[in-house]
């Protein structure tokens, strides 16, 4: 079974993406609040995938995912981000994120952008 890591500031959107991660047939492994969470739970549990928010306390998404991919060149890290940050995506992809995913998203797109991910 493909497993995730959840990265992300806010409650309701670590357990919609949760929710959604489930009905694609991922198991959750774990769940981060900041990029500093998210680097040293990736360490621990290696996820196959990992969708990361951008902004954050501590430590944000980008410097979290470059830290990863610098770590582990194969993560497969999908960053989140808020509508029209395009400077924020064109960063997260140079970081080594693999795809993103723009809030509020529809939830068909999450399920194509992980069944994607699963196949690479």
């Amino acid at each position: 079974m493909t497993t995730l890591l959840v990265v992300d500031d806010t409650v309701f959107m670590r357990e919609t993406v949760k929710s959604l991660a489930v009905e694609c047939g991922l198991q959750v492994v774990g769940e981060a609040e900041n990029g500093q969470q998210a680097i040293e739970l990736y360490r621990t549990l290696q996820p196959d995938l990992v969708t990361m928010d951008v902004t954050m306390p501590v430590l944000s998404g980008l410097d979290a995912t470059k830290e990863i991919v610098n770590e582990f060149p194969s993560a497969k890290i999908i960053v989140v981000t808020a509508l029209g940050q395009q400077k924020v995506v064109i960063k997260a992809l140079e970081n080594g994120a693999k795809d993103f995913l723009t809030k509020p998203f529809d939830h068909e797109q999450f399920k194509r952008i992980i069944r994607q991910m699963i196949v690479i």
